[in-house]
């Protein structure tokens, strides 16, 4: 089938809830792509900041081969080696203690929620069901992460949403602690808010944040879910302010490509769960845990988190020459390989412009083109995807 044929038919049975560029990727190597009428793109989206090991990695092809040869799943009413085994992974290399397998980065969330409203419980001794996250912020499309979400083009069509969630400011530490009263149970953040036009937050506001949740006997979570797994040039995003949350949440990047989310957790948080409070029928089966142990392991072997570091210090530099060519780039925001080009204008013909010179960018919030490629991608590449983005940039300089 051609790429027609298969939009042609996506038309007609499957659920209209993406606005798809016409065309089906078939297969994918490193830092390219290619579609199903042959042509290659190089992908500086990587599967929305998933593939951080490039497309089908060897080490995780691999793994998932031999799993697949011996089991394929099996449910958590019994012990599974590869999710341990990965579970210890994670503990070994954060400050996490424990970790419950999911199949997404809306799953952990949702867990992560959970967590903390049965940690308050037990705490307690009552109901404090508040969780306070941030506007702009996006946490997942499921009720509980939806309503944390601070976005209320996400929200508008759904309600009523869940009760007990409440939205300050991002980097504003003086509306969380006037919102941070004694119903809340946790505060659930991103160190960078992706969805939210890749927004860091200042280190004061986090040392802030982490001051204020044990002031007030609240949990601190973050979501990792898009920063984490050496995508900002650290493992984590919050190895960036010193800080230690009580618990994190992971997905993206830690399958290689392969689903799976993680809730991670440490001191009481994670020991608030018992058995039949929480559980995912595939959450942390042999075949995910298996591509994940991978997928980790070559992220720590070959130090991605280092070289997303390096690769992105690069980029800012060439970012910061062209914007001083092109008045229509207002602001450039770097973090690791974790990038924000913002415009003047509307993103979207820029982004089509890229595509037809077959490299693939996006744009989120309207006029911010993110840049979140695979943390193997070479120099050469990063120069090849710079240029093609600087030609579509120029077009836009009379505006």
């Amino acid at each position: 089938m051609n790429n027609q044929n298969i939009a042609a038919m996506g038309q007609e049975y499957v659920m209209n809830t993406y606005g798809r560029q016409n065309f089906a990727l078939e297969r994918g190597k490193g830092s390219f792509v290619w579609d199903a009428d042959g042509s290659r793109y190089l992908d500086l989206v990587a599967g929305i900041a998933v593939n951080n090991v490039g497309h089908c990695h060897p080490r995780v092809v691999d793994a998932i081969r031999r799993q697949a040869d011996k089991l394929i799943h099996c449910s958590n009413l019994y012990w599974i080696e590869n999710q341990v085994r990965l579970a210890k992974l994670i503990a070994d290399h954060s400050c996490g203690e424990k970790v419950f397998f999911c199949n997404s980065g809306a799953e952990a969330n949702e867990g992560a929620i959970k967590l903390a409203r049965k940690w308050a419980l037990k705490k307690y001794g009552h109901v404090r069901p508040g969780i306070i996250s941030a506007v702009n912020s996006f946490h997942g499309r499921t009720f509980g992460a939806l309503t944390a979400t601070g976005q209320k083009k996400y929200q508008k069509d759904f309600n009523p949403l869940t009760p007990g969630f409440k939205h300050v400011n991002y980097n504003d530490i003086q509306a969380l602690r006037d919102a941070a009263d004694d119903t809340v149970a946790a505060v659930l953040l991103e160190t960078l808010q992706g969805e939210g036009g890749v927004v860091p937050a200042a280190r004061e506001y986090m040392s802030g944040v982490k001051a204020l949740c044990e002031e007030r006997g609240m949990l601190l979570i973050i979501d990792e879910v898009q920063t984490g797994l050496g995508r900002t040039g650290k493992l984590f995003g919050y190895e960036h302010y010193a800080i230690e949350p009580d618990v994190f949440t992971l997905a993206k990047g830690l399958g290689g490509g392969f689903p799976i989310g993680a809730l991670v957790a440490r001191g009481e948080a994670a020991a608030a769960f018992e058995p039949g409070d929480h559980a995912s029928t595939f959450g942390g089966n042999p075949l995910a845990t298996a591509a994940g142990e991978a997928a980790l392991s070559v992220i720590l072997d070959e130090n991605l988190s280092g070289a997303a570091e390096e690769k992105g210090n690069y980029i800012r530099k060439k970012l910061a020459r062209m914007k001083e060519k092109y008045p229509v780039i207002q602001d450039i925001r770097v973090w690791g390989l974790m990038v924000g080009i913002q415009l003047s204008v509307e993103g979207q013909a820029i982004v089509n412009r890229c595509l037809a010179d077959f490299v693939i960018i996006n744009c989120i919030q309207g006029n911010v083109l993110r840049l979140v490629p695979p943390l193997t991608i070479s120099y050469e590449e990063i120069d090849q995807a710079l240029a093609v983005i600087e030609k579509a940039v120029a077009l836009e300089k009379t505006v």
